[in-house]
């Protein structure tokens, strides 16, 4: 679960970067859950939008980041391009000689980071 300023912002995020949808939708009196999945994996994302905030969440340091893996970490990173979303450099980390992981960042509308890795070794 993550918390969220805008919900319309987040979950259109969401869609683009991953293919997310709103898999469901609760709403209480101070707060809402929208429940974020696809049909490819089991993967849910709950976000939680406190009614009447209107400052943006301190992240601390506690939160490192999320991580997803794709098929084709380079063409997500030009898609993701295409669409606006500013993800950063690709990035290619290597141990004993050996690719350990290929991959980039974006980051969603409150600051949050999202590691983006090409299926490979133990990231499939």
């Amino acid at each position: 679960m993550i918390r969220v300023l805008d919900e319309a912002r987040s979950v259109e995020f969401y869609s683009k970067a991953f293919g997310l949808s709103v898999a469901d939708r609760v709403d209480f009196q101070t707060f809402t859950l929208i429940y974020l999945s696809n049909a490819e994996t089991g993967f849910e994302l709950e976000l939680t939008v406190n009614k009447g905030r209107t400052e943006p969440y301190a992240l601390g340091n506690a939160y490192g980041h999320l991580a997803v893996s794709v098929d084709e970490v380079a063409a997500e990173r030009e898609r993701m391009l295409k669409l606006g979303l500013k993800p950063g450099e690709l990035v290619e980390l290597n141990r004993d000689g050996k690719l350990f992981g290929l991959f980039f960042f974006v980051s969603d509308p409150d600051g949050y980071k999202i590691e983006v890795l090409q299926r490979h070794g133990r990231f499939l």
